[in-house]
């Protein structure tokens, strides 16, 4: 028996791949984990097409893993992640876990945030680490300093946000500027905003800080590019995302 993480894209219900269907559709028991993104799409519209129960997973049950372990020793289990299921690294335990116990692991990728930013035009094999904002972020520094040491070395950073998917919760692009710049992000600096990176219409914006700020981004989740030095062709595509 096996316990398969399964990735099922980044936008809705149709972008899980033929082999992550025929897995889904082969396994005892799904569960899709709630806490690092959402789709645009809701758990019946994944039942629909899985023809199976959806079972939600959130934070608590999926780190404990001992469910989902016990289970995974005599059945087939399912842990379908939103984009890519080690995008990050947030399901490496459960997976080491899995293995000590001797259960075959499954993995079958898919979309992430961290591929689907090649979207904007910017060269992927030029970003350097990624960076995150929480919403608790009082006497935080450290996304500035990923920024600047990734700029001095000439690379772009992508920047991700917090997220409360349960909750429909997601920080705006505004809110992840105003902090920036209140630790120091200089207000000219070339940014450029995404929301709902995997959708057939993504809003991806770019601007300098101050104004890029002012923007409304419609669509959910969101993140923020800070390019780094930049080839002609990557310039002629921000060019043509920059706020009218």
């Amino acid at each position: 028996m096996a316990l398969y993480f399964i990735g099922i894209g980044l936008w809705d219900e149709k972008d899980i791949s033929l082999k992550g269907l025929e897995t889904v559709r082969n396994c005892d028991k799904l569960y899709l984990e709630t806490y690092t993104s959402k789709l645009n799409s809701n758990r019946e519209a994944l039942e629909e097409l899985y023809g199976k129960k959806v079972i939600e997973a959130d934070r608590e049950f999926v780190e404990d893993g001992k469910k989902i372990i016990n289970e995974a020793m005599d059945k087939d289990i399912a842990l379908l992640v939103v984009g890519d299921p080690f995008g990050a690294t947030t399901h490496t335990d459960l997976r080491i876990r899995a293995l000590e116990a001797g259960i075959k692991v499954g993995i079958i990728h898919n979309a992430s945030i961290i591929n689907a930013i090649g979207s904007t035009g910017l060269d992927l094999y030029k970003f350097g680490r990624t960076t995150s904002i929480p919403f608790d972020n009082k006497n935080i520094t450290s996304p500035l300093a990923v920024i600047n040491n990734n700029r001095e070395a000439g690379l772009s950073t992508l920047v991700l946000f917090d997220l409360d998917p349960k909750n429909d919760r997601f920080m705006e692009v505004g809110q992840a500027l105003e902090f920036l710049l209140s630790i120091g992000l200089e207000k000219d600096t070339l940014c450029i905003g995404c929301a709902g990176i995997g959708s057939p219409e993504p809003e991806i914006i770019a601007g300098e800080a101050q104004v890029l700020k002012k923007q409304i981004f419609n669509l959910k989740p969101r993140c923020l590019i800070i390019p780094g030095k930049t080839h002609p062709m990557e310039d002629e595509m921000i060019e043509r995302m920059k706020v009218k």
